[in-house]
Order: C-alpha cells, then structure tokens, then sequence
C-alpha cells in the first residue's frame, strides 16, 4: 500500500528507460507545465507525447499497483453512483471492484490523491480501500457505459420534463390550433362577404409588413456598423491574459457521417492558440456511426481528444448529441464548432477576454461565420454574401438594441454552468441554436458578438442546399411556435423593442419567404394581363408603397450586401450581391419544403453532406495526416 500518490519524477524516469518518452519532449512539457500552470502529466499527453495509457503503465509500474484495464474487466455498475457521476469525471476516479473480503478498489488516473482519498474515506466508512490505476479513457468508456441510459434520457427529455411550454416536442399547442382556425375563418368569412374589401386588406397589411421589415433590417445594420468597435477584442487584452489563469475550455464537435471532414476538424484544433492541455475535446459521434469512429480512432490524435459516443435514440439531432456530451464536459467555458470549421486561432482566447471584460449577465459569445469556398459557384457566393451582412453587421445590431440574437450553429462559446442550469439545447428543435439564443434572453442573459471568424465549407450542392436551408427555417418556424406561446410574458421579458426585434427577426423573415411567390404572381399576372386586373386589389397609396418597396427596399438590401463584402475585402463577390433575387426564390422554396415537413415530420433532421467543397479537398490534401485516436 502506498503512503502517498506515486512520485512524478519517478514515472517519467521509467518512461524515459522504457523508451517511450524522449528528452526533448520532456524538456518542452516541463516548460509548458510551468507556463500554463499544469502537470507534466497533463502537458505530456496533451503534447502527443505519450499516450493516457503510457501514463497509467508507468504509475502503475512505478508505485506497484495493478493496472486497470476497464475495458477488459468492466466496473462493478453496483459500486457506481450517478448522484456522484461529476466527481468521477472531474477526480477521475472511480470505485472499481468488491473483492471477496469486502475491499472496495478504486481505479484512479491519480490513485490517493488528497481529495480522493477524502472522498473515499467519506464514500466508505469502515471499509478497507485498494488502489489502482487507470486511463482518463478507461474511466470515461465507463461512465458511459454505467450512464448512458440516464444520461441518454436527460440529453432528449431534460428541458421538455422541466419546461414543458419550452420544448418544441409539441409542436402545436391547443390554444395555437384555435387560434389558426379563428383567424382562418375570419380570413374565409371575409373573402365570402366582402372578397374585394378584404383583398385590399390583405395587400395593405402586407404591404406595411414588407416596408416594416426593411426598415428594421435597415436601422440594425446602422447601429451595428456604428457599434462594431464595442465589441471587439483587441491584441493587447488577449496579451494580458495569464496562460496559467485561462480556463479549461471544452470543445464539443458533433458529427455523423463526416469521416472525410475528421483532419481539418484536429488540424484546426492543434492551430488554436490556447494551452493544448486546457483543451478538452470531444468529438461526438452516434454509437452507430462505425465508420466515422474508426476514422477517428484511426487518427492518433492527441489525448486531448476524447470519442463521446451518443446511444441510439429519437430525436437524432445535434442538439440532443450535444446535450449527451455536456454531461461529460470539463471546462469552465464549452464552445461548439462543427467538423470542418476552421475556427482563427486566437477566437478562444477572445472569448475569454470579452467574458473577462463582460459581466455574469454575459453567457454567450457568438463567433461570426464565413466561407472559405467563397468563390466556388453561384450558391457558396451567395451563402457568403448573406452570412457576411448576418454576422458583420445585423447580430451586432442585435446585440446593441437588446433584441434576441439566434445563435449560429457553430462558434457558440458559453458559460457550461449557466448552459447546464438553463437545461442546454431543445432536442427537439432543428434550429436549436436560434431557440438557445432566445431562451437566453428570456432567462435574463446576453448574447455578445466577437470580432473572430470561424470560416467553414458553404453548401454549393443546390439539392443539399435546400435540405439545409429547409431545415433552419422550419426550426426558425418552431422556435416562433415555441416562445409565442406565451406573448405576453414574452413580452414583459423582452421589452418593447426585444419583442418586435423577435417578430422581424425570427417569424417574420419566414413569412416573407412563403408570401414572395403569392406577390411574384402577383406581379406576373399585371404584366401579363394588364395592371386592370389587380388595380382594384391595389388602390393608389398601397401601389406606390408596393412600389417603394419593390424598387428603394430591394436595392437597400442590394447594396448592404455589397457593403458587407466590400468591408472584408471581398470586392469580386459585390456584383453577385445583384442576382439576390435568384436566390431568394430558392428561400422560398426551401420555406415550403420546411413548413411541409413541420406538419409531417416536425422533429426530422435533415443531413448536410459536407467535404463536397473542391476546396475542401485542397485543405485534406495540404494537412499531413496525422499518425492514429486513442
């Protein structure tokens, strides 16, 4: 029995002798044990020196203690405790096996350390205790082997079994119902009686809309171009932070099927500039993904890099793999980046400085997103142009007018306690980050923007496009459906200009999708008929509005994403900027596919197929592919 945790010096000493530790990685891990204020243990491993289970033979050998193989030899489920799950994970640690006489063995990455040992002596009074040690790997396979069911159940019915009116699992409440069929028949009873009256009606209100909503897209790229500077974390505060004070940052990558994707993904993680052993990476992938998790495995990654594998259950979306993954997160902050984003190097450390900056009202921070196959085809040009106005110019404009920002899908750097306490991602919802950003600001937090991109492949594949886009958009639908059940508590909440923000910036952009083809036709039927047979439905001031629209509106939208280009420098992407109307028909289309499937398959995640990009394939060609995951 030992008196006190094995001997660091002594473990390296024996991997020196057992040839699996080199002198120039020793000295290079000691230097950055020193810098970031970690072991060398931790340093090692995450450097790719040695691997966890190096570690755990050495210590083993060293301090005469069985190793222990949990994946060989499972732990005893009896012993384990889930109330105590996070101690396990956070201690790595965890009571093993009942030997006959009644001593209760502990595997432990750090056997009888001092808070261990405290904990075990509190865990097991009276009873004899044994040691051995064991890989992070090892204790982690076997949380999840012990808890995946609960925490299976907890990622896809936490938030709905606690907040039953935030879930999106009902899509359509009773009193929602009612209320369509009121206005429906209001709607039908007025084209009875009076069908010309309430056509003029219908184009008044209409007609407002679309001017309201060009307005508001107007004053949020004005008061975000005014305020960008707000939000900008400068070279000088990221250079004052201490390496040894920086939080450890989890990492989440959910993935399916994206195999080819997997070397940009730790390419772009080994880029970051932030203690590697502060990371802690988790790729998550489906239990039945078997080809993505040999790749991964197949990788040698580092051992900051860990395979959370997600059981197979309904809903199988993104948010619920996420959710599943959180409750095996470590760090102080979580971030969300998708498998082939490819994130700037200093964006964690940004993050950490504008949280540092922020008060605790702070929970988010929204990275922007761009396009490195800009230039690709007419689709990746125009998913460019309307991300660059998205994120350079309207989200801060959110951010600054206090209006709820939806999230993007990736590069949402969070708080995880405050992520934990708000019940993390709506498993139900397709869009699940727009919904996050608005429960945000229901709860009482913000939402900041960071001046730091995250680049990523745009979707040129016009069948896969519109999957995509069909899929945001009926979870833009859902998340309205969501939160306006209850408008005025929304409203108390939000404010006046929050509320209206909501309005115009999450339900509105989706009906003007859907109603696009109703003016289209409209417009054809003027020019092919003669303006005599839809004069009477247009009266003179709502004509000339419907002009001013048509003509002032279009073209302001027109130039913004020019301007939003020109500012990145992105000049051969402006004159693309006035084929908008091309693309806002496919909007429209993709609008239909997705409130079809919001009545028929609410919950269905439809796949974006990624790694089609031919640049893509020159980023895969230029990485050198690492050597195998442990």
């Amino acid at each position: 029995m030992l008196n006190g945790p094995p001997r660091e010096d002594e473990t390296l000493a024996h991997l020196m002798l057992a040839q699996r530790l080199d002198t120039a990685a020793l000295t290079r891990a000691r230097a950055q044990a020193r810098a970031w204020g970690m072991t060398i243990h931790e340093t090692l491993v995450a450097d790719g020196a040695i691997s966890a289970r190096d570690w755990a033979q050495a210590v083993a050998a060293v301090s005469n203690l069985p190793l222990a193989d949990l994946q060989a030899m499972p732990a005893d489920a009896a012993l384990l405790d889930h109330a105590e799950r996070d101690f396990y994970l956070a201690q790595s640690v965890i009571p093993w096996q009942r030997r006959p006489d009644g001593t209760v063995v502990l595997a432990a990455v750090r056997p009888m350390e001092p808070a261990v040992l405290a904990w075990a002596a509190q865990r097991f009074p009276g009873v004899p205790i044994a040691w051995a040690v064991t890989a992070k790997f090892d204790i982690l396979w076997t949380l999840q082997l012990v808890f995946d069911h609960l925490a299976d159940l907890a990622a896809r019915e936490a938030l709905y079994l606690r907040t039953p009116e935030l879930s999106a699992k009902q899509v359509f409440t009773p009193r929602q119902v009612i209320f369509a069929a009121v206005v429906a028949s209001l709607l039908l009873f007025g084209l009875w009686i009076a069908p010309v009256g309430t056509l003029i009606a219908g184009s008044a209100l209409v007609t407002v809309f679309y001017l309201l909503s060009f307005a508001f897209r107007f004053l949020l790229t004005w008061v975000g171009a005014r305020h960008d500077v707000g939000i900008a974390v400068h070279d000088h505060e990221i250079e004052a932070l201490k390496s040894e004070e920086l939080p450890t940052y989890t990492v989440l990558v959910p993935m399916y099927r994206e195999k080819e994707v997997l070397p940009i993904l730790v390419h772009s993680i080994r880029r970051l500039d932030y203690p590697r052993a502060k990371l802690d990476v988790k790729l998550v992938l489906e239990a039945d993904d078997e080809e993505t998790i040999e790749a991964a495995k197949a990788l040698h990654a580092e051992g900051i890099f860990e395979i959370i594998r997600v059981p197979k259950s309904h809903p199988k979306t993104k948010p619920k793999a996420c959710n599943y993954a959180l409750h095996f997160a470590r760090g102080e902050l979580c971030v969300v980046f998708d498998a082939e984003d490819m994130p700037e190097p200093d964006q964690l450390k940004k993050a950490v400085a504008l949280f540092k900056r922020s008060g605790p009202e702070v929970a988010c921070v929204q990275a922007r997103l761009n396009y490195f196959n800009r230039r690709e085809n007419f689709l990746t040009r125009m998913f460019t142009l309307e991300y660059s106005n998205w994120f350079d110019y309207l989200l801060p404009g959110l951010h600054v007018l206090r209006v709820p920002i939806p999230l993007g899908g990736t590069s949402n750097h969070f708080r995880t306690d405050v992520l934990r306490d708000l019940g993390a991602w709506d498993p139900y919802n397709v869009t699940e980050d727009a919904d996050l950003g608005v429960r945000l600001t229901q709860a009482g937090y913000e939402v900041a923007v960071v001046n730091s991109t995250t680049f990523e492949e745009a979707n040129g594949v016009l069948p896969s496009w519109i999957n995509q886009r069909s899929r945001w958009i009926k979870g833009y639908m859902q998340t309205w459906l969501v939160h306006m059940r209850r408008p005025i508590r929304l409203y108390r909440r939000l404010g006046f200009v929050g509320f209206w923000g909501f309005q115009f910036f999450v339900g509105f952009p989706v009906l003007t999708a859907m109603l696009n083809p109703l003016l289209w036709a409209t417009t054809a039927a003027a020019l092919i008929w003669g303006s005599a047979a839809v004069d009477r439905f247009f009266p003179s001031p709502i004509i000339y509005l419907a002009m001013f629209n048509l003509v002032v509106g279009n073209a302001m939208y027109v130039y913004l994403t020019m301007v939003a280009a020109a500012k990145r420098g992105w000049f051969m992407l402006m004159p693309w900027a006035l084929l908008a109307p091309v693309y806002w028909v496919l909007h429209s289309v993709a609008a239909y596919k997705a409130f079809w499937q919001l009545l028929l398959r609410p919950h269905y995640w439809e796949k974006t197929q990624h790694g089609t990009s031919s640049a893509t394939q020159e980023a895969l060609a230029a990485i050198a592919q690492p050597s195998g995951a442990r």
